[in-house]
């Protein structure tokens, strides 16, 4: 069974798509008239936002790692970074991620689609079960509605959490205006890392 593991680090809008998300901001603020809703009157917030939408936010990279196998990082052009993807997932048997399920792997259709990429495969998102995708959190929490991050789990399996070098997804974007790919890339594969790690306690495979 080969198994793929993965994570993904985004990022916000590209500037080209300013003017329209200063539409959706400016409609969010008429709709929703005096109410004081996070993201809503801050448009820098709600900006960087987008980076958790597949409809107009980014891939900055995807990290990787097949089975027992070195983690790895794709960076660059996001339609390339997109179709490698693709590739190394057509005779994938497992997906493993933490929040996959609702985030990564949601992103990574979205944005295969809008760039034309075609998925070399159609995965089921089907709840409630651990095959084709075996999702981290949602199978800790057994489903409920509580989420445990990553780093959190981590520290409770005893496993080093890949948020301990200064890094974490909130500092992405900020890392990336600075030029610090590079660094983003590690911060990615640190999570792939982890991600394994937790999974193979899940399954008591130690």
């Amino acid at each position: 069974m080969k198994k793929l593991f993965l994570d993904i680090e985004t990022l916000p809008a590209p500037g080209e798509k300013m003017e329209l998300i200063k539409s959706f901001w400016e409609d969010s603020r008429k709709k929703n008239g005096s109410k004081l809703i996070k993201g809503m009157n801050d448009f820098d917030i709600f900006f960087r936002n987008t980076s958790f939408q597949g409809e107009f936010g980014r891939i900055c990279c995807i990290g990787y790692a097949v089975d027992n196998n070195q983690t790895d990082c794709l960076v660059g052009d996001e339609k390339e970074m997109l179709e490698k993807f693709w590739q190394l997932a057509k005779d994938a048997d497992l997906f493993i991620g933490h929040n996959v399920m609702d985030f990564d792997l949601r992103f990574i259709y979205k944005r295969s689609v809008i760039l034309n990429v075609r998925p070399t495969r159609d995965l089921s998102f089907a709840r409630y079960r651990n095959n084709p995708i075996f999702d981290t959190l949602c199978e800790w929490e057994k489903w409920g509605s509580k989420g445990c991050s990553l780093h959190k789990l981590s520290i409770a399996l005893g496993i080093a959490s890949p948020k301990e070098e200064g890094i974490d997804g909130s500092k992405v974007y900020d890392y990336f205006l600075a030029g610090k790919i590079d660094e983003i890339a590690e911060y990615c594969k640190r999570d792939v890392d982890a991600t394994r790690k937790v999974y193979k306690r899940m399954i008591f495979d130690n």
